[in-house]
């Protein structure tokens, strides 16, 4: 970047990258703190990623949605979208608080400015903060896993970042793949309409049939927390939660929907195939194979330690104490992007006191 095209952009205290749980929890502790910020979404409406969720995915289906700071979500349809559900409850939230998220705004780079400044880059402007929230989630990069012959298969094969729901799958046979909750709602789902289901994970699925208290959230967090600290790519929270055991996956076990075979060893033209021989044909695979952090945009700040993860303490970034995860590892959760929101902006408050009076003093 230029001396020209840096002082082309606008200065701004603080930038918050992403309009989700995270986001929007950030920009609300910031106005409360009086910080000048702005907030940068490439989505095209409010609902962060919960505007992309398929239909069937009803709100009486999800699992652990937290309300917003200050603003309850109330008298929610549990028959209505998620996507709708709380895409409107998020639009209500900005107009409330009066966050004025500029949409859409694809980030493609956050780099070093100049006087201690950075500077975001998007095709749509540019920005000099003095720190930066970044609360992107995942659901940009689903992970797709590579297996042999994966190229050859004649059949379908999406992910559950473009799942469309059960509908497409009627009279299917159908390969899911992946130990998390989206395998299993996909499977209820499309086992009533598909010819057949087969379920495979890498590792055998552990089921919680009690209630997850308080305690045993703050181990499993600690668990996630500690991969971050590290510099490990985290871990989703529910991958060490388990999946719990409601009367509609109880049903599945029972009927045989869930049950599940280890992950196969080759894809072939027709299906796939085990090392010890057995074969399944399939019409669709489809990979409920989870997310990696959207964090590339980050890279010319070069945060990622040798494990391939960004190392945090708390919010922040160890190698930049300017850049905070919000939404990141440990507070991937609703209300772990709530509470991370508001942590770190009492950090970037701090930050910017500091630096305010040392400026005086200069």
């Amino acid at each position: 970047m230029n001396e020209l095209g840096e002082r082309e952009a606008a200065a701004v205290d603080v930038v918050v990258v992403g309009a989700g749980q995270a986001g929007l929890s950030g920009a609300y502790h910031l106005a409360r703190a009086g910080i000048d910020h702005v907030v940068l979404d490439h989505a095209p409406r409010p609902g962060g990623a919960w505007q992309f969720r398929w239909p069937s995915l009803t709100y009486g289906k999800v699992h652990g949605m937290h309300a917003l700071p200050g603003m309850e979500l109330t008298d929610a349809d549990p028959l209505r979208p998620s996507s709708e559900v709380i895409g409107e409850y998020f639009a209500a939230y900005e107009e409330r608080f009066g966050i004025r998220v500029r949409r859409p705004v694809d980030v493609t780079a956050v780099r070093e400015g100049s006087a201690g400044r950075l500077l975001v880059e998007s095709g749509s402007g540019r920005w000099t903060p003095r720190a930066l929230i970044n609360a992107t989630g995942t659901w940009d990069r689903p992970f797709w896993p590579r297996y042999p012959g994966q190229e050859t298969f004649r059949g379908r094969q999406l992910h559950t970042a473009n799942y469309p729901g059960p509908q497409e799958f009627a009279g299917a046979r159908v390969v899911v793949v992946g130990g998390g909750t989206s395998a299993v709602q996909h499977l209820l789902e499309v086992s009533e309409v598909a010819a057949g289901t087969t379920w495979v994970t890498r590792r055998p699925p552990v089921f919680r049939d009690r209630d997850f208290g308080e305690s045993a959230g703050r181990a499993a967090v600690a668990l996630v927390e500690d991969r971050v600290r590290r510099g490990l790519p985290p871990q989703s929270v529910v991958s060490v939660t388990g999946l719990a055991l409601t009367d509609a996956v109880r049903a599945g076990l029972d009927s045989g929907v869930l049950d599940r075979r280890p992950m196969f060893d080759v894809i072939t033209p027709t299906g796939v195939t085990w090392a010890d021989g057995r074969h399944v044909d399939a019409d669709v695979i489809l990979w409920a194979t989870g997310f990696r952090a959207a964090v590339d945009h980050l890279a010319p700040l070069r945060l990622r330690e040798p494990g391939g993860g960004i190392r945090v303490e708390g919010t922040r970034a160890v190698r930049d104490e300017r850049i905070h995860l919000v939404g990141y590892g440990p507070s991937a959760s609703t209300i772990g992007a709530n509470r991370a929101g508001g942590a770190a902006v009492r950090e970037i408050r701090r930050l910017l006191s500091r630096e305010t009076a040392e400026a005086g003093r200069a």
